[in-house]
């Protein structure tokens, strides 16, 4: 540490990993203001303590399989550290990898991309969505994202200096963007639109009426479209999943963000790609390039094994998450003044509890400390999820319905 670092937290007493220090809002910059912790690690940290005090915490709030990453993957990874593959790769990502993207884009997704020009390996998903605001917008633009969203599609865009506009998406429409809500929504600084199917946090898949409505406002419009795709191998119900970049109108417009994280449980691999017009790889490439460089060497190979190995466990992944996902759909509907729009993808339900009476974060704190049951406050992806929690079935069949037992308990006592 700096003479300079020492000085500046020598007075610091640390509480928690996420707790903002007033000596932190002194020297940070301006951009920072409006940027908050992120929520979903404050319940983490919150969760890490009341289990270091013994206490049995059902945990059902973030988005993190709880399956181990497939044998062969890992093996593929092994043997390329003991291969001596330690060292930096292409700011662009192996070549093996862009090309198993690549046809994985076309044979699942129907997209057709050039890997040596039109994808970027990227340290997940997360960078990707990063990457491609800092390079495509300015400050002062406008970005539009739908509410309720994940919450890093709004900070992220603040970090680039740009100026958020939220599109409430309606429960009654089961959370289909309004493609008359967005036209009202743009202005001459609107540049961007993020879609994100399956959604999180609801679990919605858009329909192909829906994407072909919001196609035809991205070209009248001119308009850049982020489709974070990361859950397209988790779906229900034999749903229909369109990327919008098959639809050619919008084909050059369109940033395809997908990774490893949810489909391969590779969380902590941190491994995600984009797939664009060349035009804007070019752009994203150099925020790449100097942000991370590159995605870690020997996980890439690991990615390699995941898109050209067996798939045996992603479908066996899927099966398992149907089971919880229909333990928690089918409790919330014969729960008295709840309501819940059934989850045709991703691993979560985002069910409606306003009938308690209380802030969403009241009964997610009442219901960590009263019930022992870990979720996230709806608000926190948006204005349009208060009232509202968001329950990740991203963990065993067990836990899922213990904690669902101990959640209409709570829910039978205070409902008013």
């Amino acid at each position: 540490m700096s003479s300079f670092e020492a000085d500046r937290m020598k007075d610091i007493e640390f509480s928690g990993i996420r707790k903002v220090f007033e000596e932190v809002e002194k020297i940070k910059a301006e951009r920072m203001k409006d940027i908050p912790p992120s929520t979903i690690m404050g319940v983490f940290d919150q969760v890490s303590a009341l289990k270091a005090e013994g206490r049995s915490i059902v945990s059902l709030f973030i988005g993190r399989p709880d399956f181990d990453t497939p044998d062969h993957i890992k093996d593929a990874a092994k043997e390329a550290l003991d291969a001596g593959m330690t060292a930096y790769t292409s700011n662009y990502g192996i070549a093996e990898l862009r090309q198993a993207i690549a046809e994985k884009l076309k044979n699942d997704n129907g997209l057709v991309f050039d890997p040596d020009t039109q994808i970027i390996v990227t340290s997940g998903a997360n960078e990707a969505v990063f990457m491609a605001m800092m390079a495509l917008l300015n400050a002062g633009d406008e970005v539009i994202v739908p509410d309720p969203m994940w919450s890093h599609y709004f900070q992220c865009a603040r970090l680039a200096e740009a100026r958020v506009v939220s599109v409430p998406m309606d429960e009654q429409n089961g959370y289909q963007l309004n493609p008359d809500d967005l036209e009202k929504a743009i202005t001459d600084k609107t540049r961007m639109l993020v879609l994100n199917s399956p959604h999180n946090p609801t679990g919605v898949i858009y329909t192909h009426e829906t994407v072909e409505a919001i196609a035809e406002v991205v070209e009248r419009h001119g308009l850049l479209l982020i489709s974070d795709e990361i859950y397209d191998r988790i779906t229900y119900d034999d749903v229909e999943l369109v990327s919008p970049g098959t639809i050619e109108s919008i084909a050059d417009r369109t940033i395809t963000i997908n990774g490893f994280s949810k489909t391969y449980s590779m969380t902590g691999w941190r491994l995600g790609y984009v797939a664009a017009h060349p035009d804007l790889t070019k752009a994203m490439i150099r925020v790449h390039q100097y942000t991370t460089v590159c995605a870690t060497s020997f996980a890439q190979v690991g990615g390699v094994a995941a898109l050209t190995g067996p798939q045996d466990s992603v479908g066996e992944m899927v099966a398992e998450f149907d089971r919880r996902r229909q333990v928690i759909v089918e409790a919330f509907q014969e729960m008295p003044g709840a309501s819940v729009v059934e989850p045709k993808g991703a691993f979560y339900v985002f069910p409606n509890i306003s009938a308690l009476g209380r802030s969403a974060q009241q009964v997610a704190d009442e219901l960590l400390r009263e019930a022992g049951v870990a979720v996230v406050p709806g608000h926190v992806f948006g204005v349009t999820g208060e009232g509202h929690i968001r329950i990740s079935y991203a963990a065993s069949l067990e836990d899922v319905k213990r904690g669902m037992e101990a959640l209409i308990e709570y829910w039978v006592k205070n409902l008013k």
